[in-house]
Protein backbone atom coordinates (compact mmCIF):
# COMPACT_ATOMS: atom_id res chain seq x y z
CA UNK A 1 0.00 0.00 0.00
CA UNK A 2 0.99 3.36 -1.37
CA UNK A 3 2.51 5.29 2.53
CA UNK A 4 0.20 8.44 1.50
CA UNK A 5 -2.48 6.21 1.66
CA UNK A 6 -2.02 4.01 4.47
CA UNK A 7 -4.27 4.57 6.87
CA UNK A 8 -2.74 2.77 9.79
CA UNK A 9 -3.10 3.93 13.43
CA UNK A 10 -5.81 6.38 12.36
CA UNK A 11 -9.37 5.63 13.57
CA UNK A 12 -12.32 6.85 12.23
CA UNK A 13 -16.04 7.21 13.22
CA UNK A 14 -18.15 6.54 10.08
CA UNK A 15 -22.49 7.53 10.48
CA UNK A 16 -24.85 5.12 8.84
CA UNK A 17 -22.28 2.50 8.47
CA UNK A 18 -24.05 -0.58 8.57
CA UNK A 19 -25.42 -0.69 5.14
CA UNK A 20 -24.99 0.59 1.60
CA UNK A 21 -22.27 3.43 1.31
CA UNK A 22 -21.48 3.53 4.57
CA UNK A 23 -20.59 -0.13 5.06
CA UNK A 24 -18.64 0.65 2.29
CA UNK A 25 -16.66 3.08 3.58
CA UNK A 26 -16.01 1.25 6.45
CA UNK A 27 -14.59 -1.58 4.80
CA UNK A 28 -12.83 0.60 2.59
CA UNK A 29 -10.91 2.32 6.08
CA UNK A 30 -10.67 -0.93 7.59
CA UNK A 31 -8.79 -2.19 4.83
CA UNK A 32 -6.56 0.96 5.02
CA UNK A 33 -5.66 0.23 8.55
CA UNK A 34 -8.05 2.80 10.60
CA UNK A 35 -10.01 1.33 13.33
CA UNK A 36 -13.59 1.80 12.08
CA UNK A 37 -16.19 2.98 14.73
CA UNK A 38 -19.36 1.85 12.42
CA UNK A 39 -22.28 3.31 13.79
CA UNK A 40 -25.79 2.29 13.26
CA UNK A 41 -29.45 3.52 14.23
CA UNK A 42 -31.68 0.67 15.17
CA UNK A 43 -30.29 -2.32 13.22
CA UNK A 44 -27.82 -4.34 15.50
CA UNK A 45 -27.25 -7.48 13.29
CA UNK A 46 -26.40 -5.48 10.15
CA UNK A 47 -23.59 -3.55 12.37
CA UNK A 48 -22.49 -6.58 13.84
CA UNK A 49 -22.64 -7.99 10.28
CA UNK A 50 -20.15 -5.02 9.03
CA UNK A 51 -17.69 -5.07 12.16
CA UNK A 52 -17.65 -9.24 11.36
CA UNK A 53 -16.44 -8.91 7.72
CA UNK A 54 -14.06 -5.96 8.10
CA UNK A 55 -12.58 -8.33 11.35
CA UNK A 56 -12.33 -11.52 9.25
CA UNK A 57 -10.60 -9.58 6.37
CA UNK A 58 -7.95 -8.50 9.18
CA UNK A 59 -9.38 -5.24 9.78
CA UNK A 60 -11.01 -3.39 13.31
CA UNK A 61 -13.76 -2.65 13.85
CA UNK A 62 -16.79 -1.61 16.57
CA UNK A 63 -19.75 -0.94 16.65
CA UNK A 64 -21.73 2.58 17.55
CA UNK A 65 -25.80 3.13 17.92
CA UNK A 66 -27.71 6.01 18.52
CA UNK A 67 -30.76 7.33 16.06
CA UNK A 68 -30.35 10.64 15.11
CA UNK A 69 -33.38 13.01 15.10
CA UNK A 70 -33.70 11.97 18.74
CA UNK A 71 -32.98 13.90 22.22
CA UNK A 72 -29.37 13.00 22.80
CA UNK A 73 -28.61 11.54 19.41
CA UNK A 74 -25.12 13.10 19.10
CA UNK A 75 -24.20 12.70 22.65
CA UNK A 76 -24.77 8.57 22.29
CA UNK A 77 -22.88 8.76 19.43
CA UNK A 78 -19.79 10.93 21.43
CA UNK A 79 -20.23 8.38 24.58
CA UNK A 80 -20.29 5.26 22.65
CA UNK A 81 -17.25 6.32 20.31
CA UNK A 82 -15.39 7.48 23.27
CA UNK A 83 -15.75 3.84 25.18
CA UNK A 84 -14.92 2.48 22.13
CA UNK A 85 -11.88 4.21 21.37
CA UNK A 86 -10.73 4.30 24.81
CA UNK A 87 -10.97 0.12 25.00
CA UNK A 88 -9.04 -0.78 21.71
CA UNK A 89 -6.55 1.87 21.95
CA UNK A 90 -6.74 3.96 25.73
CA UNK A 91 -7.27 7.20 24.26
CA UNK A 92 -10.54 8.76 22.48
CA UNK A 93 -8.54 10.31 19.91
CA UNK A 94 -10.10 10.29 16.34
CA UNK A 95 -8.42 11.20 12.77
CA UNK A 96 -11.51 10.63 10.40
CA UNK A 97 -15.50 11.46 10.58
CA UNK A 98 -17.65 10.43 7.90
CA UNK A 99 -20.79 11.69 8.13
CA UNK A 100 -22.81 9.56 6.01
CA UNK A 101 -25.99 8.79 7.65
CA UNK A 102 -29.05 10.53 6.23
CA UNK A 103 -32.88 10.16 5.30
CA UNK A 104 -34.47 10.83 2.19
CA UNK A 105 -37.96 10.80 2.72
CA UNK A 106 -40.26 13.54 3.84
CA UNK A 107 -41.00 17.01 3.59
CA UNK A 108 -44.65 16.54 2.99
CA UNK A 109 -45.67 17.41 6.05
CA UNK A 110 -44.01 19.81 8.83
CA UNK A 111 -43.64 17.01 11.03
CA UNK A 112 -41.26 15.43 8.34
CA UNK A 113 -39.74 17.93 6.95
CA UNK A 114 -38.47 18.74 10.14
CA UNK A 115 -37.12 14.97 11.01
CA UNK A 116 -35.28 15.13 7.31
CA UNK A 117 -33.13 18.46 8.25
CA UNK A 118 -32.88 16.88 11.84
CA UNK A 119 -31.23 13.78 10.83
CA UNK A 120 -29.12 14.84 7.67
CA UNK A 121 -27.80 18.25 8.71
CA UNK A 122 -28.74 19.16 12.49
CA UNK A 123 -26.92 15.80 13.60
CA UNK A 124 -23.45 15.96 11.39
CA UNK A 125 -24.15 19.63 12.29
CA UNK A 126 -23.74 19.02 16.16
CA UNK A 127 -21.41 15.72 15.89
CA UNK A 128 -18.71 17.76 13.97
CA UNK A 129 -18.83 20.47 17.12
CA UNK A 130 -18.68 17.11 19.22
CA UNK A 131 -15.77 15.64 17.46
CA UNK A 132 -13.46 18.57 16.56
CA UNK A 133 -12.31 18.59 20.86
CA UNK A 134 -10.82 14.42 20.11
CA UNK A 135 -9.20 15.80 16.76
CA UNK A 136 -5.86 16.85 16.70
CA UNK A 137 -3.63 18.15 13.97
CA UNK A 138 -4.40 16.99 11.17
CA UNK A 139 -7.84 15.30 11.11
CA UNK A 140 -10.32 14.40 8.62
CA UNK A 141 -14.07 15.62 8.06
CA UNK A 142 -15.81 14.21 4.84
CA UNK A 143 -19.85 14.91 4.13
CA UNK A 144 -21.40 12.71 2.37
CA UNK A 145 -23.71 15.00 0.02
CA UNK A 146 -25.89 14.14 -3.07
CA UNK A 147 -25.60 15.08 -7.25
CA UNK A 148 -29.01 16.17 -6.59
CA UNK A 149 -27.93 19.69 -5.38
CA UNK A 150 -27.26 20.20 -9.20
CA UNK A 151 -30.26 19.46 -11.03
CA UNK A 152 -34.41 20.14 -10.05
CA UNK A 153 -35.14 16.82 -9.25
CA UNK A 154 -39.33 16.14 -8.77
CA UNK A 155 -40.20 14.78 -5.12
CA UNK A 156 -36.81 15.43 -3.88
CA UNK A 157 -36.80 19.11 -3.04
CA UNK A 158 -36.57 18.93 0.99
CA UNK A 159 -34.14 16.53 0.54
CA UNK A 160 -31.86 18.42 -1.72
CA UNK A 161 -32.25 21.28 0.38
CA UNK A 162 -30.62 19.24 3.25
CA UNK A 163 -27.77 17.99 1.11
CA UNK A 164 -27.13 21.63 -0.44
CA UNK A 165 -27.25 22.83 3.52
CA UNK A 166 -24.41 19.88 4.15
CA UNK A 167 -22.10 22.16 1.01
CA UNK A 168 -22.21 24.96 2.53
CA UNK A 169 -21.63 23.85 6.09
CA UNK A 170 -18.63 22.13 4.64
CA UNK A 171 -17.03 25.64 3.05
CA UNK A 172 -17.64 27.27 6.05
CA UNK A 173 -16.15 24.56 8.69
CA UNK A 174 -13.19 24.01 6.02
CA UNK A 175 -12.24 27.90 6.51
CA UNK A 176 -12.55 27.64 10.28
CA UNK A 177 -10.42 24.69 10.49
CA UNK A 178 -7.61 25.08 8.36
CA UNK A 179 -5.19 26.41 10.84
CA UNK A 180 -5.54 23.16 12.41
CA UNK A 181 -4.71 21.38 9.13
CA UNK A 182 -8.49 19.48 9.01
CA UNK A 183 -9.93 19.18 5.62
CA UNK A 184 -13.30 19.39 5.46
CA UNK A 185 -14.91 18.00 2.14
CA UNK A 186 -18.27 16.93 0.58
CA UNK A 187 -18.46 13.88 -2.05
CA UNK A 188 -21.79 13.66 -3.79
CA UNK A 189 -22.79 10.34 -5.29
CA UNK A 190 -25.40 9.85 -8.00
CA UNK A 191 -27.62 7.07 -8.74
CA UNK A 192 -25.89 4.23 -6.90
CA UNK A 193 -26.62 0.45 -6.62
CA UNK A 194 -27.48 0.36 -2.81
CA UNK A 195 -29.91 -2.27 -1.32
CA UNK A 196 -32.23 0.78 -0.68
CA UNK A 197 -31.74 1.37 -5.01
CA UNK A 198 -31.44 -2.12 -6.25
CA UNK A 199 -35.61 -2.74 -6.55
CA UNK A 200 -35.44 0.29 -8.94
CA UNK A 201 -32.08 0.31 -10.82
CA UNK A 202 -32.84 -4.54 -11.18
CA UNK A 203 -35.06 -3.35 -13.79
CA UNK A 204 -32.79 -3.05 -17.14
CA UNK A 205 -34.97 -0.02 -18.15
CA UNK A 206 -33.98 1.63 -15.48
CA UNK A 207 -30.22 0.73 -15.51
CA UNK A 208 -30.54 2.01 -19.18
CA UNK A 209 -32.06 5.18 -18.36
CA UNK A 210 -29.48 5.87 -15.40
CA UNK A 211 -26.63 5.07 -17.54
CA UNK A 212 -27.79 6.52 -20.68
CA UNK A 213 -27.57 10.36 -18.16
CA UNK A 214 -23.85 9.46 -17.14
CA UNK A 215 -20.98 10.15 -18.98
CA UNK A 216 -19.05 6.96 -17.77
CA UNK A 217 -22.52 5.13 -18.68
CA UNK A 218 -23.03 2.75 -15.94
CA UNK A 219 -24.27 3.14 -12.08
CA UNK A 220 -22.46 3.72 -9.73
CA UNK A 221 -21.33 1.21 -6.57
CA UNK A 222 -20.73 1.84 -3.19
CA UNK A 223 -17.46 0.66 -3.49
CA UNK A 224 -17.25 3.88 -5.96
CA UNK A 225 -18.10 6.15 -3.38
CA UNK A 226 -15.86 4.53 -0.76
CA UNK A 227 -12.59 5.14 -2.62
CA UNK A 228 -13.12 8.49 -2.62
CA UNK A 229 -13.78 8.92 0.35
CA UNK A 230 -10.88 6.54 1.35
CA UNK A 231 -8.65 9.16 -0.95
CA UNK A 232 -9.79 12.37 0.68
CA UNK A 233 -9.22 10.71 4.54
CA UNK A 234 -5.85 9.92 3.41
CA UNK A 235 -2.01 11.94 4.07
CA UNK A 236 -2.57 12.37 -0.47
CA UNK A 237 -5.27 14.52 -0.14
CA UNK A 238 -3.83 17.00 2.88
CA UNK A 239 -4.15 19.94 0.36
CA UNK A 240 -7.71 19.41 -0.47
CA UNK A 241 -10.66 21.21 1.66
CA UNK A 242 -13.75 23.04 1.14
CA UNK A 243 -14.18 20.89 -2.00
CA UNK A 244 -17.63 19.29 -3.23
CA UNK A 245 -16.48 16.16 -5.18
CA UNK A 246 -18.33 15.10 -8.15
CA UNK A 247 -18.99 11.38 -7.20
CA UNK A 248 -21.57 11.03 -9.60
CA UNK A 249 -20.06 9.16 -12.94
CA UNK A 250 -20.44 12.57 -14.81
CA UNK A 251 -24.11 13.23 -14.57
CA UNK A 252 -26.24 15.30 -16.06
CA UNK A 253 -23.58 16.90 -18.06
CA UNK A 254 -25.80 17.20 -21.35
CA UNK A 255 -25.78 15.91 -24.91
CA UNK A 256 -22.90 13.59 -25.61
CA UNK A 257 -22.77 14.50 -29.41
CA UNK A 258 -23.97 17.66 -31.09
CA UNK A 259 -25.57 16.78 -35.22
Amino acid sequence: MDSMSNLTGKTALVTGGSRGIGREICGHLAAAGALVAVHYASDESAAKETVAAIESAGGRAFPVQARFGEDGDVDAVISGLEAGLRARTGTAHLDILVNNAAISEGGESPESFDRLFAVNVRAPYFLIQRALPLMGEGGRVVNIGSGVTRIALPGELAYSMTKAAMETLTRNIANDLGARGITVNTVAPGPTRTERMAPFLDHPQAQAAVAANQALERVGTPADIAAVVTFLASDAAAWLTANILDATGGSYLGPKRLG
